[in-house]
C-alpha cells in the first residue's frame, strides 16, 4: 500500500520508521514543519521525520502553510491509498481529507484530551490510563470517528519522558495493525459530551505553589525537563518526590532537614526536594542551597 505521512517530532519520526520497516508499505511522500532555529546560536535544524525519510529517499514537502492552494494542488497528485498523521502541526483542508483515508494516531483515550499535550494532561489529572486513538480524520481538531484505541496503565511516578516513549511504542504498533487490518475495523462516532481539551504548555504553566502536595507532584511529573517547575521568585524545583497528600500545614514552611534533602509542607500534603536552581545559577543539591540562604526546620522555602 502506498503511504502519504505527514509529522514532525520524535513521536512521528517512530512510527514513520516502523512503517518503512514493514514490507508491504510504501511511503511515497513524508509532509513535516520547516526547519526552524534551535539552541542559543538559532541554528536551523531539520524536524526529526526529515531527516528519516531523506535518508530512505522518500520525498520530503514542508510547506508553512498546508491549507495553501498550491500545496493542496500538489499533495492531490501523489497517489497513495493513506495518508497517516501524527503530531503534524497543522489542520488539513477539506481537499487532503477527500484526497485518501486520512487516519491520525492521538496520544490519549479520545474522546479526552483532544488538542495539544494530551500526555502531559493524563499526568496533571492523576489518571491511572492512557492510550492512542487511530481516528478518521475530519475537519475537526481531534473529533473524527474511532478506528481503535490501544490503552496502557500509568503508574504514580512515571515522569512525562517515560510515558511518552511507552505511548510511542504502542502508536508504532496500532498504526500497522490499523493500516493492515482497515476493511475488518468499523470506525465509532465520538461520544461528544464525554470530550475534554487541553491546551499548548507554555513556560508560565511551570509555576508552583506550595498549596496542594499532590498536584504540585503532578505538575512535575508533566512538566519534566520543559517547562519544568519553579516557584515565584524563580527557584526551580529539579528533583522531588511526594511524601503524603492529607496533612495540613504553612505552605512552604520546611519541616525536616536530611544530608541530600528537605520536606517541605503543603497547605495540604507535603514533598520532599533533593535538587534546586536558582536563577541564573546551576542546579545544586538542596542542602547546599539551604545552607546558602541559612535556612532550617521551620523557615520558609520561596
Amino acid at each position: 500500500m502506498k503511504i502519504i505521512f505527514m509529522g514532525t517530532p520524535d513521536y512521528a519520526q517512530k512510527i514513520l520508521e516502523k512503517i518503512i520497516n514493514t514490507s508491504d508499505m510504501e511511503v511515497v511522500a513524508v509532509y513535516t514543519q520547516p526547519d526552524k532555529p534551535v539552541g542559543r546560536k538559532k541554528v536551523l535544524t531539520a524536524p526529526e521525520v526529515k531527516t528519516l525519510a531523506l535518508q530512505n529517499s522518500i520525498d520530503v514537502y514542508q510547506p508553512t502553510r498546508l491549507r495553501n492552494e498550491d500545496t493542496v494542488k500538489e499533495l492531490t497528485q501523489i497517489e497513495c491509498d493513506f495518508i497517516v498523521v501524527a503530531a503534524y502541526g497543522q489542520i488539513l483542508p477539506l481537499e487532503v481529507l477527500e484526497h485518501a483515508t486520512c487516519i491520525n494516531l492521538h496520544a490519549s483515550i479520545l474522546p479526552e484530551y483532544r488538542g495539544a499535550s494530551p500526555i502531559q494532561q493524563t499526568l496533571l489529572n492523576g489518571d491511572k490510563k492512557t492510550g492512542v486513538t487511530a481516528m478518521l480524520m475530519d475537519v475537526g481538531m481531534d473529533t473524527g470517528d474511532i478506528i481503535k484505541i490501544s490503552e496502557i496503565s500509568v503508574n504514580n511516578t512515571e515522569m512525562v519522558e517515560t510515558l511518552f516513549n511507552r505511548l510511542t511504542e504502542v502508536a508504532c504498533e496500532l498504526t500497522i495493525d490499523v493500516l493492515q487490518n482497515f476493511s475488518s475495523y468499523t470506525p465509532v462516532k465520538q461520544i461528544e459530551s464525554l470530550s475534554t481539551h487541553c491546551k499548548k504548555i507554555s513556560k508560565q504553566d511551570g509555576e508552583v505553589e506550595f498549596i496542594n502536595a499532590q498536584e504540585l507532584f503532578n505538575k512535575y511529573r508533566a512538566f519534566t525537563p520543559w517547562p519544568g517547575i519553579y516557584l515565584q521568585s524563580g527557584l526551580k524545583l529539579k528533583s522531588i518526590e511526594l511524601i503524603e497528600n492529607s496533612t495540613c500545614n504553612n505552605a512552604g514552611e520546611i519541616l525536616h532537614v536530611d544530608k541530600n534533602s528537605i520536606v517541605v509542607g503543603c497547605e495540604i500534603g507535603s514533598i520532599k526536594i533533593f535538587k534546586v536552581q536558582p536563577q541564573s545559577k546551576k542546579e545544586m543539591d538542596i542542602s547546599s542551597y539551604i545552607n546558602g540562604k541559612r535556612l532550617t526546620v521551620a523557615d520558609t522555602l520561596s
